[in-house]
């Protein structure tokens, strides 16, 4: 899709769609005449996301106007703007449009509306079907789009571009976390970081098992074993032009591109999900997109552990002991509990390379889901001020989080006689004690790990969203680095 900034008066506009918001208990002036029927008899009330096509409104010039109900005035922010957006996007499909206008008037027009409408459009237009070599039937959606603005503000253009931006970037995360576990193994992961690393500008190393040997890093090693497609530690790194300041954020993302489980195998209902289980990773690819296009003023670090979890003859065991990067000794008790093995490596990794500050994301328990459901994901953390950094990146995504508890009492879950932790800590408390386990990582520097097994994948497609992947938490990565101060 083409998506163009453009200021003109709505009346004037041609197009094959004009996409017009409709707040709830209001009627347009432009409309409030020619729709008068509509309105009355209730087929136009502004509720949100509510959608009305009607063909050659008098008054317009676009061919089309399509309504989009924004819900209750005071309840519209840009996070709800972004779903319409992309909603608007997705209901046009397969009608024929080639170009659409969304108009922004009035209170509506300030650059968080513009940047989150951009960033709706391009996430509406994805589908997860292109390996499908049968076209027919397939719907398309507009080709150009133009967001209008009645605005002289010079601070939209900014906007509108960080928010094309971050919709380029999800994008670019959802197709790969789409990818089948036969096409993106491991070292596939890598060569699409590397791919997008190389056109950004962005310094690019990629370790391989002999290096990971080398330096020590036994936990991820001993998820890797089981299979046959090497692991590969992706790092991708965005340096600011004449920067002198000490920080340095590191962004950390879960790849395991395919999770049986392992020896502790998973049953087979549904398995077929868990070529996701690297959706974390490609969220850190893509944001690492997003932050070398759009220069934030903090260095940043993005890696993601990209291994296959396999219940091969050479794979680990329950009761294997291993040694990670940190010198820490790790009982295995659950081959299943693999992410926070690859990330603890990863974890200590990022401090050796000089990150000042680590976020981690991972699809890292099912019972995160069981606490938050599919709405939310849990935020874990040692240090207040890194949290609310974090909050107040995710709120300006619309990416929903809820900070959760991370007591001392969770690490005595993973107490053992033999080594120095336990990679479970039992029935009770499951995100947490994971998280625990990754906490004694990141020791002293300040830490922030987000959960997102019940927020990373759509098993239903949504009226702005499709099947599939969310890019979840890429929005939040991207403001975090690009609010830093």
């Amino acid at each position: 899709m083409e998506l163009k900034l453009g200021r003109r008066h709505i009346a004037a506009t041609e197009t094959d769609a004009l996409i017009l918001l409709e707040a709830e208990g209001s009627r347009r002036p432009e409309l409030v005449t020619p729709l008068a029927a509509l309105y009355d008899s209730g087929e136009i009330s502004g509720k949100f996301l509510e959608f009305t096509l009607v063909h050659g409104v008098p008054g317009l010039k676009a061919k089309r106007v399509l309504i989009a109900g924004s819900g209750k005035p005071e309840k519209l922010n840009a996070a709800g703007l972004r779903k319409i957006a992309s909603a608007a996007t997705r209901f046009l499909k397969g009608k024929g449009v080639k170009s659409a206008v969304f108009a922004l008037d009035g209170a509506t027009v300030n650059p968080d509306s513009v940047a989150a409408v951009a960033t709706g459009l391009i996430t509406g237009s994805w589908e997860p079907d292109r390996l499908k070599t049968d076209r027919e039937g397939v719907r398309v959606g507009p080709a150009s789009v133009e967001i209008a603005v009645e605005s002289s503000d010079a601070s939209i253009e900014a906007a509108f571009e960080r928010g094309r931006v971050i919709g380029e970037a999800l994008n670019l995360s959802r197709d790969i976390s789409v990818e089948p576990p036969n096409v993106l193994t491991p070292m596939a992961m890598a060569e699409r970081a590397r791919a997008t690393a190389s056109a950004e500008g962005l310094a690019f190393d990629v370790l391989d098992r002999d290096r990971m040997r080398q330096l020590g890093m036994g936990a991820l090693l001993g998820v890797a074993q089981g299979s046959a497609e090497p692991p590969a530690l992706i790092v991708m790194q965005y340096k600011p032009a004449g920067s002198a300041a000490a920080d340095h954020l590191g962004l950390i993302g879960k790849g395991v591109t395919f999770d049986t489980g392992g020896i502790s195998i998973k049953p087979s209902d549904g398995m077929e999900k868990m070529k996701y289980d690297m959706a974390a990773g490609a969220a850190v690819i893509g944001a690492m997109q997003a932050i070398a296009r759009l220069k934030p003023k903090v260095a940043v670090t993005g890696i993601v552990p990209a291994v296959e979890n396999m219940p091969g003859s050479r794979a680990q065991r329950p009761g294997d002991i291993v040694k990670s990067l940190s010198g820490k000794t790790i009982e295995i008790l659950n081959t299943d509990a693999e992410g926070r093995l690859i990330l603890a490596d990863a974890i200590t990794y990022a401090t050796r390379l000089g990150c000042t500050h680590l976020v981690d994301a991972a699809t890292l328990t099912g019972a995160i889901a069981v606490a938050l459901g599919f709405v939310s994901s849990g935020v874990f953390t040692n240090n207040e001020a890194l949290r609310n950094r974090w909050m107040a990146a995710a709120q300006q995504a619309g990416e929903k989080m809820w900070h959760m508890p991370l007591d001392d009492e969770y690490r005595e879950q993973l107490k053992t006689v033999y080594a120095d932790i336990q990679n479970i800590g039992g029935r009770w408390g499951g995100a947490c004690t994971a998280a625990m386990f990754l906490k004694e990582f990141a020791g002293e520097t300040p830490w922030v790990h987000v959960d997102v097994a019940g927020t990373a994948w759509l098993d239903d497609e949504k009226p702005f969203l499709a099947k599939g992947p969310t890019g979840c938490p890429l929005g939040s990565f991207v403001n975090l680095a690009m609010n830093w101060q």
